[in-house]
């Protein structure tokens, strides 16, 4: 079938689209939940990351299940390519996982604009970029990839939505960051001069220290989780059955599925 390639997983085309739309919703729920939260609670900044992280946090989990069994929803260039390294995903795939996920975490920033009756686009004046700051984002990233890895390599991927959701909703409090942990929402994000926005100068560093983070986090996950034969990391097709019937139980596949075949 022309949607489906050799290794059963959905064609890269569909893949692509299911990257940029999680992209996209996965931004607008952060920036958006963020207006909201200045809108609804003027002057309580407090009560303001409480809402944005809950939203985040819950609509995160959704995302992950909206687009999961198509993308593996990675939504985050790091995901991608620590995939990429691990041999889940191409390298190939992984370059054209990157634009998507750009091109939707900039489309969610405006959608969020235009949803709250602002500018398209606003560019960010929150500078974030101190040395705490960047010291957060490599553990916030570094533990979001353990994370995910960690449930692909140990035959917990299923709990992948609710895990990843929860982490994040976390990190929002325990790092002065705020846990961005992702290159293409960290870029989406300048498009918004609002409470989730980050200016353009403290970009780069950010990712340069989200890169750091997913460098840690994949030395981590091979420390704690050794490549074995019977256990790979496939987070690519983390909500889909494997291609290959030898490979069940190596984590890539809901345990729900395993017993049906």
């Amino acid at each position: 079938m022309a949607d489906i390639e050799q290794d059963g997983r959905p064609a890269l085309a569909r893949r692509l689209a299911a990257e940029a739309v999680g992209s996209m919703l996965l931004t607008a729920l952060v920036v958006g939940s963020g207006i909201a939260a200045v809108q609804l609670s003027p002057g309580q900044v407090g009560l303001q990351l409480v809402e944005n992280a809950a939203a985040t946090a819950a609509g995160l989990f959704a995302v992950i299940l909206m687009v999961g069994p198509v993308s593996g929803a990675h939504v985050n260039p790091v995901v991608s390519l620590v995939d990429a390294a691990f041999g889940g995903l191409s390298w190939r795939d992984a370059a054209a996982y990157l634009p998507a996920q750009v091109a939707g975490c900039v489309a969610g920033a405006v959608l969020a604009n235009l949803m709250f009756d602002r500018s398209a686009v606003s560019i960010a004046t929150h500078h974030r970029a101190s040395g705490a700051h960047l010291l957060a984002e490599v553990v916030a990233t570094a533990g979001l990839i353990l994370l995910i890895f960690a449930l692909a390599r140990s035959g917990r991927a299923e709990r992948a939505p609710a895990a990843v959701g929860a982490y994040i909703g976390a990190a929002y409090w325990f790092t002065s960051s705020t846990s961005f942990a992702n290159p293409a929402i960290t870029l989406g994000r300048m498009f918004s001069d609002s409470f989730a926005g980050i200016a353009p100068a403290s970009t780069p560093a950010f990712i340069a220290a989200q890169a750091v983070g997913g460098a840690v986090g994949c030395g981590l996950v091979r420390l704690f989780y050794p490549p074995t034969a019977a256990a790979r990391a496939q987070t690519a097709q983390i909500l889909l059955p494997p291609p290959d019937p030898a490979a069940s139980g190596n984590g890539a596949e809901p345990r729900a599925r395993r017993g049906a075949s």
